[in-house]
């Protein structure tokens, strides 16, 4: 199973503010170009998140995933709002095996920083799609929340957007 981290950064690795603001955001959205979301989105079987990341996806208004089932990996109590939500308490390792059990081929790891960096701490991620934004946050919430073993990547695809946006695709080596 592949365990994809697919997200947007800062030019200084920050996926959100201190307070986990996004509005940073807000001029690279509604432009007409969706970077390559909806094909990604279309590839993926299930979405795993952390709870602070689900619990910002509910403000949305609208739920931003539907269709595809979420895993939500988080230490506290949660209780999942929709049928297609599930919260768990278990290890990343564990709930990988979990996914690929259920033969789920591939998994977006869509947040946030503190689950990316326990994830990539336990070898898990097989490819990372970052769309780097051209803005310089000074401080924030980091692409990862912890410290990991050093990992050399392969670049798989780079793409450049007229608006400065840059997409990079890498993939772990073998």
């Amino acid at each position: 199973m592949e365990i994809i981290y697919y997200v947007v950064a800062s030019l200084d690795g920050f996926i959100a503010t201190p307070d986990g603001g996004v509005e940073w955001l807000s001029p690279f959205e509604g432009t007409g170009e969706d970077y390559g979301y909806a094909e990604f989105y279309a590839s993926v079987d299930v979405l795993l998140m952390g709870s602070r990341t689900y619990e910002q996806a509910l403000t949305f208004g609208r739920w931003p995933y539907e269709g595809k089932p979420s895993l939500v990996l988080s230490k506290r109590r949660l209780r999942p709002g929709r049928a297609d939500v599930t919260v768990s308490a278990d290890p990343p390792a564990r709930v990988a095996s979990h996914l690929q059990s259920l033969d789920y081929r591939r998994c977006w790891l869509v947040g946030g920083a503190a689950l990316a960096g326990s994830m990539r701490a336990a070898g898990l991620i097989s490819q990372y799609v970052v769309s780097l934004v051209p803005v310089v946050l000074g401080d924030g919430i980091p692409l990862f929340g912890q410290q990991g073993p050093r990992e050399r990547l392969t670049l798989a695809s780079s793409r450049a957007f007229a608006n400065g946006l840059v997409q990079v695709t890498y993939t772990t080596r073998s």
